[in-house]
């Protein structure tokens, strides 16, 4: 267990259309009018149907609403709108199926394949990729406003298309077989007139690209060079930034199709995208984007006032003649209103929110980078568990690399590419804290305050990036001794940053994963240590009361890290034997087994070897203490084990109980052994 693996991201599915509805705490009326909606999706008129369609969209946005509707066969009552001869019914039944597979789950998604939703939506998407090819203007949902229905109508159906296949099987497989990947490719084309509808198929194809060999074969040619057209594209929106990065993440997952003498300019074409993307300052974005939104909606304003002064005068020369027809107001401000010049509403919003979701994007794939070229699991478990000899020990504790690191494993490819990038940089400006004049405007504007979920997110995901590179990356690559110490007071601040551990758990484990990363490559470098060992006891004393078990494997990981390095000098008997009682502790009374072992297995690497580490095994008793600890651990695999845990994680316990037999056995030798 003393070998730390970076996690792989998996993407998760789009959060649903529109705002999210207020929700109280009882079970509101909306449930009540579930089977009367259902009841209108039957009605003749299709002005009643949309109006159906759009209310269950709005209700499906509440979880605890989703279980009455899907009790009511929502599914296949919403399925064949999206066939219906209303263009307007089409669009608000594929937003509400969306809403449904995005707010229900795994489970809500695969009742909708059982009740077979993806033969309309296949369908539907096959009608609007033709449809695109009239290029004619679509019917207008209102006088005045331009509204392209069927480009519409696809971005809803691509984004429940992309939910669905995200969480089941069998609607990939459905994907693959029905080919939609044309479909889905010839929507990318109206990239340069409709972006929102390309960020949505590239989200798809990314989702639909992972782990999928079955559909390599498809990406020919001419599918490439869609792709390539879309990475290529000059335009420095942050939408664009979005769009290009998914698209270079969609890249990487069919990197197999590339020819291999052409796979090192398209990595490093992907990673410079991700650069670009990078080394934008999403703080000072922010405050940019906020100050823009002030002067627009103040420019708006003066208009609306200029606008109704007009108004006034215009009134009193209508009221001269009575016979002349008044020109309703709400249609003179559509035809002369300057605000139809000026983006969208939000649109500084949106582009924010794009620019954090493609850096979110981004370190996510840098991960998966990282971890998909990592031994197989068969593999790791074969080195865990193959120290089969009596010199295991020997073997194991002498050395200081041993265990702690795995191998280097990131291609020539990749890793020029990271270099040449300046990936590695990139990545350690992003584990810094959100910029606190840009989380201020966040928290005092409640559109805003979700960015602030959003930057987190970007931070925890610069701290697991930089884990992953420092596991798979060479020392010469991140700068040498000097950078990984400055490296650890870097961290060391972010987690001593207040008086209190930082009670947010997913930047606790990131943050602890990264700072176990990097003490490992320290250790097995010989590179000493920035942190006092009174400051590694502080913060595992912290960290081990949080109620995420990997957090506290981390913190007893460092202990033991650290432990393992101390072991090696002199006059650090004392140290050890606090570092040595505080496992021992958590070996015994951690509720969590795979905790428990990974205690042992940092106090066999603390206790392996020294005469200071000997020195205080004896004080603290080490040797009777586990010989009598060692049946309690083995009755709990006995009992806890099966159901509980995973076959990954019974694996590494076994081999913690073989290796407590064997570090038992190797200090009973060390007592007979005369000093």
């Amino acid at each position: 267990m003393g070998k730390s693996r970076a996690r792989r991201f998996r993407r998760t599915p789009r959060a649903p259309a529109g705002p999210e509805p207020q929700r109280d705490g009882e079970r509101g009326p909306e449930e009540e009018a579930a089977a009367e909606l259902l009841e209108k999706l039957q009605h003749p008129s299709a002005e009643v149907r949309e109006f159906a369609c759009a209310s269950i969209s709005k209700l499906l946005q509440q979880k605890h609403v989703i279980p009455a509707f899907v009790q009511r066969d929502v599914v296949r009552c919403l399925g064949p709108l999206l066939m219906d001869h209303s263009l307007a019914v089409r669009e608000t039944a594929a937003g509400a199926l969306r809403n449904l597979s995005a707010c229900g789950g795994f489970d809500v998604c695969d009742d909708m394949v059982t009740n077979d939703i993806m033969t309309p939506l296949v369908a539907l998407l096959k009608e609007c990729s033709t449809g695109l090819d009239a290029n004619e203007l679509s019917p207008k949902k209102c006088r005045g406003m331009n509204k392209n229905y069927i480009e519409d109508i696809a971005n809803e159906a691509i984004n429940l298309l992309w939910n669905i296949c995200e969480c089941n099987n069998t609607a990939l497989y459905i994907f693959n077989k029905e080919g939609c990947l044309e479909a889905v490719l010839h929507y990318m084309k109206k990239f340069a007139t409709n972006v929102d509808l390309a960020i949505s198929v590239a989200n798809c194809l990314q989702a639909v690209t992972e782990d999928n060999p079955d559909l390599l074969p498809s990406f020919n040619a001419s599918a490439q060079q869609i792709l390539e057209t879309v990475m290529l594209c000059p335009e420095s929106t942050m939408k664009h930034i979005l769009l290009r990065t998914l698209i270079a993440g969609t890249i990487w997952n069919i990197k197999d199709t590339i020819p291999p003498g052409s796979l090192g300019s398209t990595v490093n074409a992907i990673l410079k995208i991700f650069s670009e993307s990078l080394a934008m300052d999403a703080g000072e974005t922010i405050i940019r984007m906020n100050e823009a939104e002030k002067n627009r909606l103040k420019f708006v304003v003066e208009a609306e006032t200029e606008e109704n002064m007009g108004d006034t005068a215009e009134n009193c020369v209508l009221g001269e003649d009575d016979n002349m027809e008044e020109i309703p107001k709400g249609k003179l401000r559509r035809e002369n209103d300057i605000s139809d010049l000026l983006p969208s509403d939000k649109w500084e919003l949106k582009e924010v929110t794009a620019l954090l979701t493609a850096q979110q994007t981004a370190l996510e794939i840098i991960v998966n980078m990282c971890c998909s070229e990592d031994p197989s699991d068969d593999e790791w478990e074969e080195h865990s568990s193959s120290d089969e000899s009596d010199l295991f020990m020997e073997n194991s504790y002498n050395e200081a690399s041993g265990l702690l690191l795995s191998p280097l494993c990131l291609s020539d490819e990749v890793n020029s590419a990271f270099l040449n990038n300046l990936i590695p940089k990139k990545i350690l400006e992003k584990t810094a804290f959100p910029n606190s004049v840009a989380l201020d405007i966040c928290m005092r504007n409640s559109s805003w305050k979700p960015l602030i979920k959003k930057l987190n997110a970007v931070q925890c995901r610069a701290l697991t990036c930089l884990q992953s590179i420092l596991l798979v990356s060479d020392v010469d690559c991140l700068g040498g001794a000097s950078a990984l110490q400055s490296l650890a007071q870097h961290l060391s601040q972010l987690i001593f940053s207040k008086t209190e551990l930082p009670t947010d758990t997913e930047f606790l484990e990131a943050v602890t994963s990264a700072l176990r990363a990097l003490l490992q490559t320290m250790a097995s470098k010989n590179i000493s240590q920035c942190m006092t060992p009174e400051q590694l006891l502080a913060l595992c004393e912290a960290g081990i009361q949080s109620s995420n078990a990997s957090v506290r494997m981390n913190m007893v990981s460092i202990l033991g890290i650290s432990g393992s390095v101390l072991a090696k000098g002199q006059d650090t008997a004392e140290t050890l034997k606090m570092i040595g009682k505080f496992l021992l502790e958590v070996a015994m009374k951690e509720s969590s087994l795979v905790v428990a072992g990974e205690a042992l297995d940092a106090l066999f690497d603390v206790f392996a070897d020294g005469k200071e580490a000997e020195k205080a095994a004896l004080q603290i008793k080490l040797l009777p203490t586990l010989k009598e600890f060692q049946p309690v651990f083995r009755m709990r695999m006995r009992k806890e084990g099966k159901g509980q845990y995973s076959t990954d994680q019974l694996c590494v316990l076994d081999n913690v109980k073989m290796n407590l037999r064997r570090f038992i056995a190797y200090q009973e030798t060390l007592g007979k052994t005369p000093t």
